[in-house]
């Protein structure tokens, strides 16, 4: 297996739905009381495009991005549009967006990093597929215009000499989800104006 680093269909993406799955496993005592236990130390996400679909020649470019990929065999980018943003999806992207790292002046490398906050608590999400020519990488809140390259496979951010030490890093970015199709069949159905429709096309995020 392999990792396409191909996008799906913009177009088609945008009209679909789907969002982060959680697995907890909980458990009711005898005093009605519960457990609650989380199986998974990070969110994985899950979504179906069918509901992009809107034309025959939609239909025409999933079944060849399906068929490129090989079903369920290689993975590939998509682009969640609820969720693909270092900050608001209504903001524009911002170099201070997201703090990724403190240098001490020896590591020169550090992963890209979204933060989800709700009052006091925050879960943090490892980018893996920054898009290119979107991030924006600053120092102490001053951006840095050179001296720094991002590996836009792996998410992380290297410095040609490592930041000092106490020195705030952040960025700011556009990313993608690694995905790949959780189906290895196209159930395809054509109505007499020979206009196609496929029922579910379901997409599972993967760990890269």
């Amino acid at each position: 297996m392999a990792f396409h680093e191909v996008r799906f269909p913009d177009n088609i993406s945008r009209g679909a739905r789907g969002g982060p799955e959680r697995r907890t496993q909980i458990v009711e005592l005898a005093s009605g009381a519960e457990e609650r236990n989380a199986s998974w130390a990070n969110s994985r996400r899950r979504y179906d495009v069918a509901y992009g679909i809107r034309r025959a020649d939609d239909l025409a470019e999933v079944v060849a991005f399906f068929e490129a990929r090989n079903g369920r065999l290689h993975g590939f980018r998509y682009k969640d549009w609820a969720d693909y943003k270092s900050c608001l999806p209504s903001q524009a992207v911002a170099l201070t967006d997201q703090p990724i790292g403190t240098g001490n002046g020896a590591v020169t490398t550090f992963p890209l990093l979204k933060r989800y906050t709700s009052g006091a608590q925050s879960w943090t999400r490892a980018i893996a597929k920054p898009v290119a020519g979107t991030v924006r990488i600053a120092l102490n809140g001053v951006e840095q215009m050179n001296g720094w390259s991002v590996n836009t496979t792996t998410g992380s951010v290297t410095f040609s000499t490592a930041p000092g030490a106490g020195v705030a890093i952040t960025a700011g970015f556009e990313f993608d989800v690694p995905v790949r199709f959780d189906t290895d069949i196209l159930d395809v159905t054509l109505d007499l104006e020979r206009l196609g429709s496929i029922t579910s096309i379901p997409l599972l995020e993967i760990r890269t």
